[in-house]
């Protein structure tokens, strides 16, 4: 019997809780540094306070409630209020709440996930992923890439090759060598980054960097180009990898052409560079496979996971080492000398594997491939005929578009004006999270929704930018 039938939630579960929100933002703002914040700006304004969630809605302090589009952070794949994860955790608890993985020790959960992840990673092309290396976030798993690359370059006798290639406009994470991947120039601006012996190369943007007349087949081969450029540029016998997600999330949903991955996966291998497909967001069924290098049809050494992997509920990441790389550091390496204190989390992993379970009783990602993925598709072909909308585009259970202010030559706002965080605004008023990124407006929401669900997003987005058009015009600026 499940012990968590025989004991009654706590009180405060089963009640509604009343809150003061000013109280609550006075404390937020006086003791709690928030990521990615401008405290100033936040102190003024006060924090939105979320105190609860279901499905694919949350609610704030003062009762309102959110359709959440952007599933927390790209990462609550099987909606808010799942019992079994809850049960999960709760299990583990009780059972081993925490033991470490160093010293030659593991426990069952970390055991029994590392085998369902091996076991859902597909084999391509003769390569596959039999192991895992383990984390709590995509952050700290991209730093471990890192080592992991360098040191089996090391263990090869080719201790030169150190140089990662990452994308402009990447994310890869906030830590030091997270953040050196990643291509953002407001993140490099802080800290002195990016550290030594990283360097970027074009985003895969067709929308803001091909050139007239040129195709999106024709750019995707260009673009990939950029990093064989890059190659020679540093020297072949200097490069270590190249980092990429299969579509840049944070950075606004950006969707490379069909020729792009392709022709990379060429330009890796003529050159014997690691190839690591960065999956934080792409990875566990929110573009319609279970990693998204399949979809795509490339080759990754080393994938980067977290965020999905326990739909949020817990933290967890990890990287899904391939063949090539866990041969040489298993049999050559000795000590690898990283690691860290949650490495194999048990309740993490008793989380993971219930969501994987989750995932696969109820087809998730078969379902994006084949139902919500069109059906969102669909919809978003209606929203590319709004005025405001340059360009809307989805992969999977992701979709961006573009704000613009002249629709036949895709004049853009000036970055000034501000016009995503306007439209933004809108969608929160009005009971909608998508995040804007610059003018691109995106969302990735969870995968367990309805077509009501998504008819009611999608209403929701016709909404905010019928708003922000008015607000535009009331202004002026078009």
């Amino acid at each position: 019997m499940n012990p968590s039938t025989l004991i009654p939630p706590p009180a405060w579960v089963r009640r509604t809780e009343q809150y003061d929100t000013q109280a609550l933002q006075a404390l937020d703002s006086a003791h709690f540094i928030h990521p990615f914040t401008d405290h100033g700006d936040l102190a003024t304004r006060g924090a939105r306070v979320i105190t609860r969630a279901e499905g694919v809605y949350i609610w704030d302090s003062e009762g309102e409630k959110l359709l959440d589009a952007m599933s927390g952070l790209w990462c609550v794949n099987v909606g808010y209020g799942r019992k079994e994860l809850a049960d999960a955790a709760y299990q583990q608890m009780m059972t081993l709440p925490f033991y470490n993985s160093f010293f030659q020790t593991t426990n069952v959960p970390a055991v029994k996930l590392a085998a369902r992840l091996a076991s859902l990673a597909p084999e391509v092309d003769g390569r596959s992923f039999q192991h895992v290396f383990y984390s709590s976030s995509g952050s700290e798993s991209n730093d471990s890439n890192v080592r992991m690359v360098r040191r089996y370059w090391d263990l090869l006798g080719q201790p030169q090759r150190k140089v990662i290639i990452s994308r402009l406009n990447a994310y890869h994470g906030s830590t030091m060598a997270g953040a050196s991947l990643g291509g953002m120039s407001g993140m490099h601006a802080q800290g002195d980054l990016p550290i030594p012996k990283i360097t970027h190369i074009g985003q895969p943007y067709f929308f803001e960097n091909g050139l007239p007349g040129e195709s999106e087949a024709e750019f995707g081969l260009r673009a990939a180009g950029w990093l064989e450029a890059k190659i020679v540029e540093v020297g072949a016998d200097k490069v270590a990898a190249f980092i990429a997600e299969p579509i840049q999330g944070a950075g606004g949903v950006i969707i490379p052409p069909a020729t792009y991955w392709p022709e990379i996966q060429r330009i890796v291998d003529k050159y014997n560079i690691l190839l690591v497909s960065d999956e934080v967001i792409c990875a566990f069924g929110r573009l319609g496979h279970w990693f998204a290098y399949e979809k795509f049809g490339y080759k990754p050494d080393l994938v980067t996971f977290a965020k999905a992997v326990t739909s949020g509920y817990i933290p967890l990441g990890g990287v899904m080492v391939g063949d090539r790389v866990a041969k040489v550091l298993i049999e050559k390496g000795g000590e690898f000398n990283h690691g860290y204190t949650y490495s194999g989390h048990p309740v993490a992993c008793a989380v993971g594997l219930a969501n994987l379970a989750i995932m696969e009783r109820e087809q998730l990602p078969q379902r994006v491939r084949d139902d919500i993925g069109p059906y969102l598709a669909r919809g978003f072909e209606k929203i590319a005929e709004h005025a405001l909308v340059g360009v809307a585009e989805t992969c999977g259970f992701t979709a961006g578009l573009v704000l613009v202010k002249n629709k036949k030559r895709r004049e853009r706002f000036a970055e000034a004006l501000g016009v995503g965080m306007m439209c933004r605004g809108h969608c929160f008023q009005n009971g909608l999270i998508m995040r804007a990124v610059g003018d691109r407006m995106i969302i990735a929401p969870p995968l367990t929704m309805t077509h009501d669900d998504i008819d009611e997003m999608l209403r929701l987005i016709r909404q905010a930018l019928d708003l922000t058009q008015q607000e535009l015009h009331q202004k002026g600026l078009i």
